[in-house]
């Protein structure tokens, strides 16, 4: 009993020694982990993130183009099968869709399934050629074009044999919804990272050089921070809207609204750096460095922004979901990106119809993944940021 009891304190003891000689990251990780809400929300939106990334082969068809099914226009979303009346198959399969017009119908296409005519489901196989990990982009003006080539591929998750399969449906302009989805995903989470990247950089600069310096240099940071702070966000994008030509490529229609979101979206967490730089400016570890010859961007880059690392973190991911929320409501009310590019906020124009909400409700199915992607990643910032303090169990 003896030998339990000693073997067990010292099991504490080595605990404790662990949790207080762990580095930051290690602090942060284990209090992240045992928040369950933040690790569902964290393995959400790394599935998301993924489905985004390798869309062009998890999707049967290009969402623009290929995809198009004309024989299928509005079409309801295809469950595959095992069984029917007709029997049951090893193979998952869909039914076969028609369009025919009569007398009887006045002449309209209609749409009737054949359910003799069995589309079997396969794996990996091929069709679109697509470029994976492509870059094209065309901005105005030639200097500003750049291209990575990455390589191209036809292999796709799934397929049918013969025909198309549309497992979230089809637009009126026949394009398929799944492969639309999971692209716009993809656009969308590219449109905030370049918005959070451009806010991070201005942030970290505006708000060190203001919390450092201090004196009239902050105060002129302070100003034109605030001016940026007061600037509505729909006037501006309706001026600019006017602003950019028709003949501007998707690309750079696309890298503008990045540009104009990071350019707004930096005085909240360059005004948290300015804060930090002010309590933390005359610390001692500030002074030794500055005694030791170090130059202003020195202790600014390797002493005092690092003590902020994980704050900046939480910063980062919690204005993701913003950022993504900016580019869909611009794209939802035709400020932002349009068609062909596929992105949320331009999916989502399509659901304000009366039409819409009565006859074709799988239009709202790229809703669900919006909601989840924004759910996801308030659920990861705020574990983010109760776990950004490592120490805070010790003060309870």
């Amino acid at each position: 009993m003896t030998d339990m009891t000693s073997s067990n304190e010292a099991l504490d003891q080595k605990r404790k020694e662990a949790y207080f000689t762990a580095g930051q990251g290690q602090l942060i990780w284990a209090r992240f982990k045992r928040n369950k809400s933040a690790m569902a929300g964290g393995f959400v939106l790394i599935l998301l993130i993924l489905s985004g990334i390798f869309a062009p082969f998890l999707t049967p068809y290009n969402p623009t183009i290929a995809g198009r099914n004309a024989e299928y226009q509005n079409g309801a979303p295809q469950i595959p099968k095992f069984c029917d009346e007709n029997g049951c198959s090893w193979r998952p399969f869909v039914y076969t869709y028609e369009r025919t017009r009569s007398a009887a119908t006045n002449f309209r296409w209609v749409s009737s399934v054949n359910k003799d005519k069995r589309r079997y489901v396969q794996f990996f196989v091929s069709g679109d050629s697509y470029r994976f990990l492509n870059f094209d982009i065309n901005l105005p003006g030639e200097a500003l074009d750049f291209s990575i080539p990455g390589f191209t591929s036809d292999k796709h998750l799934f397929g049918v044999d013969t025909g198309q399969i549309h497992l979230f449906g089809t637009d009126a302009g026949g394009k398929d919804i799944f492969s639309r989805t999971f692209h716009a995903i993809n656009t969308s989470l590219a449109v905030g990272t370049i918005g959070v990247f451009i806010a991070f950089v201005l942030a970290l600069i505006i708000g060190g050089v203001s919390g450092y310096y201090g004196g009239w240099i902050d105060s002129i940071l302070q100003m034109i921070t605030d001016a940026v702070r007061t600037v509505p966000a729909i006037p501006l994008f309706m001026a600019l809207a006017a602003f950019i030509p028709d003949t501007w490529s998707a690309e750079a229609r696309f890298f503008f609204i990045s540009i104009i979101l990071g350019f707004i979206g930096w005085p909240t967490l360059a005004r948290r750096v300015r804060t930090h730089l002010l309590t933390e400016r005359n610390q001692e570890y500030v002074l030794a460095a500055q005694l030791c010859g170090a130059t202003p961007g020195h202790v600014i880059r390797k002493h005092l922004l690092p003590s902020f690392t994980s704050y900046i973190i939480v910063d980062l991911v919690i204005s993701f979901p913003y950022m993504v929320l900016s580019e869909t409501a611009l794209s939802f009310i035709g400020l932002g990106l349009k068609d062909p590019v596929n992105s949320l906020g331009v999916m989502l124009q399509n659901v304000t119809s009366a039409d819409v909400l009565l006859n074709y409700q799988w239009y709202f199915i790229p809703v669900i993944f919006f909601i989840t992607l924004v759910l996801a990643f308030v659920f990861v910032g705020d574990g983010l940021r109760d776990a950004a303090d490592p120490y805070g169990e010790s003060k309870r």
